[in-house]
């Protein structure tokens, strides 16, 4: 399956197709086939775990991600608060050094609410399209959204409280967030409002933080307590329909996550921590149809998968450019 096609339908939330043993190339089949006459012991996986763990590589990604997300975000107080003019708005909608930006989403809801396009907002909406195309479509959602910092923040919590049997995790079928993607779409057509833009966290914590906190801000804590408690990353998994808009132009990027199958232990570590685990189906051993396989565009190229794997065998790769980067 080609890697556009397995890509949109992890976008509609449809379950990833495991190949038959006649779709597996034979080299492919006879690395898997070693693999089982020489199985890694658990001691010896632990022991290869516990080695990664303390190297200092092991959050590389991660804290570069937080770094950019909190630095980005800044951007706009600190403009607003200095009137320097460097960055104006807010994330959904905003002014870089003269240039219209506009969070592609709240361009889509825009559009429909009042059936026609506005120039500027065309253009601004070109304009993060290529940024996005560049950067990896989802990576806004990992590296930009500042509710997706809260949320993992909040996930902590929630896998300690889970641990110790004190929360839950309700899983969803993942078709939900595209009927929800569908919903509010229809919402903004027919009502001429857009709905979904006065209850994404996306824009209510970025406008907080820079014109100042308000109510809305009890709908965050609202959702914060609902992941905590009931069911992990619930909002981001199931509900906002930001991640389907970015995944699609992500279908285009040539920035991915990698996958290498030979070197993989298939221990499951990655797909432990990843916020959309069915991407990574293809490090479950029997699902690699060859030796690199680039992540499906749901993929948020949030690292984290990157920096737990104790065998590198996952990396971010930017097509065209392997043998420069």
């Amino acid at each position: 399956m080609s890697y556009f096609v397995d890509s949109l339908r992890q976008l509609a939330g449809l379950k990833p197709v495991k190949p038959t043993p006649e779709q597996i190339p034979i080299p492919i089949q006879l690395i898997y086939k070693e693999k089982r006459k020489t199985p890694l012991t658990r001691d010896a996986l632990q022991a290869v775990e516990a080695g990664h763990a303390r190297s200092p590589n092991r959050h590389k990604w991660r804290n570069r991600r937080w770094i950019t997300l909190i630095v980005v975000n800044l951007l706009f107080v600190v403009s607003y608060v200095l009137d320097v003019q460097l960055v104006e708005g807010a994330l959904t909608a905003s002014r870089v050094i003269g240039f219209h930006l506009a969070d592609l989403n709240s361009a889509l809801q825009v559009t429909l609410a009042y059936k026609h396009v506005v120039i500027n907002l065309l253009i601004g909406t070109l304009t993060v399209v290529v940024l996005w195309i560049l950067l990896g479509g989802r990576t806004f959602c990992s590296w930009v959204c500042p509710y997706h910092l809260v949320a993992e923040w909040a996930e902590s919590l929630h896998l300690w409280l889970a641990k110790h049997g004190w929360a839950i995790d309700i899983q969803f079928h993942r078709t939900v967030r595209a009927v929800f993607y569908v919903i509010f779409a229809l919402l903004a057509l027919l009502t001429g409002y857009t709905v979904f833009e006065t209850i994404s966290p996306t824009g209510i914590l970025s406008r907080a933080l820079i014109y100042g906190p308000g109510l809305a801000l009890l709908w965050i804590l609202a959702l914060l307590a609902v992941e905590v408690l009931l069911s992990r990353r619930a909002w981001c998994r199931y509900v906002c329909p930001i991640g389907i808009t970015y995944g699609l132009v992500g279908v285009f990027s040539p920035l991915r996550v990698q996958y290498k199958m030979q070197s993989c232990h298939h221990e499951g570590d990655c797909r432990s921590v990843c916020l959309v685990p069915h991407v990574l189906d293809v490090t479950i051993r029997g699902r690699a149809r060859g030796l690199a396989t680039d992540i499906g565009a749901d993929c948020t190229r949030c690292g984290l998968c990157v920096d737990i794997c104790p065998t590198s065998s996952l990396s971010f790769t930017y097509k065209g450019l392997e043998k420069v980067l």
